[in-house]
């Protein structure tokens, strides 16, 4: 092979991968050399919302309030022991009755059944948790997966982690996060390259979100050629079995 050919390919791959590599690294207008420090603006706390299923645990002085507090489904296989919020946003709880939990967060509706619950026990303390609070990752990622999460201020880039973090041939700037919210389904781009994603106020994730990572086209090319590369093979055997066939016949 031409000498000339060999350095022309060798510098041709070298800015190929050079070129590349500035879509991978994170926050690339990240100030990296003196400490940077931003106030959390963007953070809403997470709201219950229907179809929510609760763990609410009361404890107090009357032992017998845990019990009467625990859930147990009936039987359903695959079913989250808890309290379903109902399409109208209440739960319906032992002794109190209906309770409107809809636009509550876990810590409001507490405090709400606190107070309801001091005409039944002495000083009650009231846990309230989101049972089934999980959020999609799925693309580009080293394990796409329905992830359950236990900390209600999760952050994109946190799940995105859970997930095994995106993969070298994954597009940085074509994440994209759908969200229902109020009857609608948005389809949200996220820059990952930008460090103004952590003042986007779809930062922090809501129940029920979808986390899609688009590969870009190295990874297509290579799936690609393995592919053709499989069937060229296989063709070459076929080929080979049917001369071979002809031969001994």
């Amino acid at each position: 092979m031409n000498k000339n050919y060999c350095f022309l390919l060798a510098i041709v791959s070298l800015l190929s991968s050079c070129g590349s590599y500035k879509n991978i690294p994170y926050y690339q207008d990240l100030n990296r050399d003196i400490p940077t420090v931003d106030q959390v603006k963007n953070y809403s706390p997470l709201t219950i919302r229907p179809t929510d299923i609760l763990a609410i645990k009361v404890t107090s002085r009357t032992p017998e309030s845990s019990s009467i507090f625990s859930y147990e489904p009936n039987n359903q296989q695959n079913a989250i022991p808890g309290y379903q919020v109902d399409t109208k946003g209440n739960v319906h709880l032992p002794i109190v009755g209906s309770v409107k939990a809809e636009g509550l967060t876990t810590t409001e509706l507490q405090e709400k059944l606190n107070v309801m619950l001091l005409k039944f026990y002495n000083d009650p303390v009231v846990n309230v948790r989101i049972l089934n609070f999980k959020v999609s990752v799925y693309g580009d990622v080293e394990r796409p997966n329905v992830y359950s999460l236990q900390n209600e201020r999760t952050t994109i880039t946190q799940a995105l982690s859970l997930a095994g973090d995106l993969n070298i041939t994954a597009m940085r700037k074509s994440v994209i996060l759908v969200r229902e919210e109020d009857g609608k389904r948005q389809f949200i781009p996220i820059d990952l390259t930008s460090k103004k994603i952590f003042e986007s106020p779809y930062y922090y994730v809501r129940n029920n979100d979808e986390i899609y990572v688009q590969p870009d086209r190295t990874k297509y090319a290579t799936v690609d050629r393995g592919y053709r590369t499989a069937t060229l093979v296989l063709s070459g055997l076929s080929i080979i079995a049917i001369v071979l066939s002809n031969i001994y016949r």
